[in-house]
């Protein structure tokens, strides 16, 4: 059993079929494309088409762009789930998954399954993250999420604090920074990685400071010891232009806006956060797998306390650059074969 029609259980469903395996992908979207589909209208690729593929086909190239947008991936990822009859139940949502004997139980608003082995890959889109800030419930203006935004007509003219300094908070900031009163607030002052830097690179840093843990080396400091913030064309024009300027985190919100420690102020008619997200693993709740610190324990992908159960694409926790089309891909391959061998 796959828990997730996204890109790692395409992957995943990938390798299951070369192996041999009996298998099923549960999705809860209507439509194949996962989390892609429900992006903001402007998102971008870090990578070009063929550094951006899953095992087995390369993402063909969008006609004028180097990097794909998020239409073109969802079309890739339909025709891949087509390509490859991948066998895959949607919408199915996964309510909870429970020991049932040799086997796990899957329950789900469709019913009951039950499996040898389940790969949960649901991602972390369906789980954004909001920080504790004194006054977030006093803002009288409108506060929305990465996942609720979508373009900047929604915001043409208006005062909007974006926070966040990865490459979401960069790249939403400068989409707005050209037709609203734009105020970005950074946790730190931004680092932009060079700009011949994209996904391909990342993914190889990625890969090798993996490798050098595995094989007991120095701590290379992979994609953190770069930067956070990729360059893609947006970006680097909003920076050269001088209109992404990060101002440092604010101490508190009021009902017009944020105020910082200074007493300083900065009115705001809506507050877009782009603050991150978390596992998206509720339906692992009845397993109690998580330890006091809110981990859970895996060696691989494989959950160290419930060895049917397998973790895939969450980030590097579950794989280097396992949550990117190209990274994840590595991770399904192990993963497959791990459970094929314990299906003998």
């Amino acid at each position: 059993m796959v828990i997730g029609g996204g890109q790692s259980g395409l992957a995943a469903g990938y390798h299951l079929r070369r192996l041999g395996v009996d298998f099923v992908i549960l999705d809860a979207q209507t439509t194949p494309g996962g989390a892609w589909q429900h992006t903001w209208d402007s998102l971008r690729l870090f990578s070009p088409a063929a550094y951006s593929s899953l095992p087995g086909r390369l993402m063909p190239p969008q006609a004028g762009a180097t990097y794909p947008d998020a239409q073109h991936v969802v079309e890739y990822l339909a025709a891949y789930e087509k390509r490859y009859e991948l066998p895959v139940e949607r919408p199915v949502r996964v309510l909870g998954i429970r020991r049932d004997g040799r086997l796990l139980r899957v329950e789900t608003d469709s019913g009951t399954w039950r499996a040898a082995a389940v790969i949960s890959a649901t991602g972390t889109w369906w789980r954004p993250f909001l920080p504790a800030i004194a006054g977030r419930g006093d803002f009288g203006g409108r506060q929305l999420h990465t996942v609720d935004y979508q373009s900047p007509r929604d915001f043409a003219g208006r005062r909007v604090i974006v926070v966040g300094g990865g490459n979401s908070g960069a790249q939403i900031a400068a989409d707005l920074a050209h037709n609203t009163e734009l105020t970005w607030v950074t946790q730190r002052p931004p680092r932009f990685l060079p700009d011949d830097v994209d996904g391909r690179v990342l993914f190889d840093v990625a890969t090798a400071r993996r490798r050098a843990l595995d094989e007991g080396r120095t701590d290379t400091g992979g994609v953190a010891s770069l930067g956070d913030v990729v360059a893609v064309p947006p970006v680097r024009d909003a920076r050269d232009r001088g209109l992404l300027r990060a101002a440092p985190m604010f101490t508190l919100l009021t009902p017009t806006g944020a105020e910082w420690a200074d007493g300083t102020r900065a009115e705001a008619d809506a507050i877009i956060w782009c603050t991150g997200f978390r596992p998206a693993l509720s339906h692992l709740a009845p397993l109690r797998l998580r330890d006091r610190r809110g981990h859970i324990a895996v060696d691989g992908t494989r959950v160290v306390d419930e060895p049917r159960l397998h973790l895939l694409g969450y980030g590097d926790w579950t794989g280097p650059a396992s949550a990117t089309l190209i990274g994840v891909g590595r991770s399904a391959r192990e993963t497959a074969r791990e459970i094929a061998a314990s299906l003998g």
